[in-house]
């Protein structure tokens, strides 16, 4: 069972369930934090903070692997998204923050196989323009629904992303990549098109 009081690291970065997430933890309140939460072997609440604002909606954290260890106390930790949740309360008690969270159900919406199709055709279109070779999921990467998978891909903007992480209907997560996708298709297949036309500058027939 969660907890629903549980240590929050705000930073300018938005976590979601399945993502990978490397952190360097310098400050003395977060490495005493982090300390705790491995000997736990308890979560933590990443929530998007920017200034003196932070968000309502955040994600809980999972401590994957502590990569290095420094010898001031410094450590570089790898962690993946797991909950989302939305912040009720944020406490102070602890030199860290602290948060009474509630945790988001998902909103139950029917499976579209062909919306589901189309998104990963137009993932695979661009995945081939940046990288190369098509994208291939890890087995481990199954358990998540589709958008999330996609969404840990993609270059998003930090509020895109949050804004993926406040949608509680997969459905409408979906239709947000859909569109997204689409619009980012035309950019990546424009820029292919220039580098071909520069790359032919002077070299063409005579």
């Amino acid at each position: 069972m969660r907890l629903t009081r549980i240590p929050l690291f705000p930073l300018d970065v938005v976590l979601l369930p399945g993502a990978a997430l490397p952190l360097h933890i310098f400050e003395p309140r977060y490495k005493e934090m982090i300390g705790r939460c491995l000997v736990r072997k308890a979560e933590f609440g990443m929530i998007y903070a920017t200034g003196q604002s932070v968000a309502a909606i955040g994600c809980t954290a999972e401590i994957v692997e502590k990569m290095k260890q420094y010898p001031d106390g410094r450590m570089d930790i790898l962690t993946k998204g797991r909950a989302p949740f939305r912040l009720l309360q944020l406490l102070q008690d602890e030199s860290y923050y602290e948060g009474v969270v509630e945790y988001l159900a998902e909103e139950l919406s029917p499976a579209n196989s062909e919306k589901n199709a189309k998104i990963v055709r137009l993932l695979q279109e661009c995945h081939i323009l940046l990288y190369g070779q098509s994208w291939v999921e890890a087995p481990e990467e199954q358990e998540l629904s589709l958008s999330y998978r996609m969404a840990s891909r993609l270059p998003l903007e930090v509020e895109e992303k949050q804004g993926l992480l406040q949608m509680r209907c997969e459905g409408e997560r979906c239709d947000f990549l859909e569109k997204w996708l689409g619009e980012f298709l035309v950019k990546l297949e424009g820029r292919q098109g220039v580098r071909k036309r520069a790359a032919g500058n002077g070299h063409g027939p005579n």
